[in-house]
């Protein structure tokens, strides 16, 4: 871990630029998935359970968990994905109390549409990101003043 050290003007307009390239990426995210037809939130559910596959099968509580809502809420949107035919639930093996969720052939095939997309946007992105990421974790020179009203 490295020492503590204050902030200076430049990690700020940094971190201010950081914030800015996220809120940017999730907006094209969001708009992509509207034009798909899907909400974001539907949009998000579909690439949980895609991307928690390699960890098993997903409940309603690990995608509850993995887009930070309340389990009831992660029902309602398995109701939604699943009345759309993107998504469909089957019972647990072990646990007839839990199901796990997986993505039909319609809903693999529209993720893979928005993924393809996000990579790429992702990639436009890159040289942004790394440049940002670099500034952060340099050693300011000696002296730099931290918020400019020293």
């Amino acid at each position: 871990m490295q020492p503590k050290r204050k902030l200076t003007l430049a990690d700020y307009q940094t971190l201010a630029e950081f914030r800015y390239a996220l809120r940017g990426f999730l907006r094209f995210s969001e708009d992509a998935a509207r034009s798909a037809g899907l909400a974001s939130q539907q949009h998000q559910a579909l690439l949980a359970i895609k991307g928690f596959a390699a960890m098993g099968p997903i409940t309603i509580g690990h995608l509850a968990e993995r887009l930070q809502i309340r389990p009831h809420s992660a029902v309602e949107l398995v109701d939604r994905l699943e009345a759309r035919r993107l998504v469909r639930r089957t019972p647990a093996p072990l646990d007839h109390r839990q199901v796990h969720l997986k993505l039909t052939i319609e809903g693999e095939e529209i993720l893979e549409r928005l993924s393809a997309s996000h990579r790429e946007q992702l990639a436009r992105m890159e040289p942004q990101w790394k440049r940002m990421l670099e500034i952060l974790h340099q050693e300011p020179p000696p002296g730099a003043g931290g918020t400019g009203q020293e």
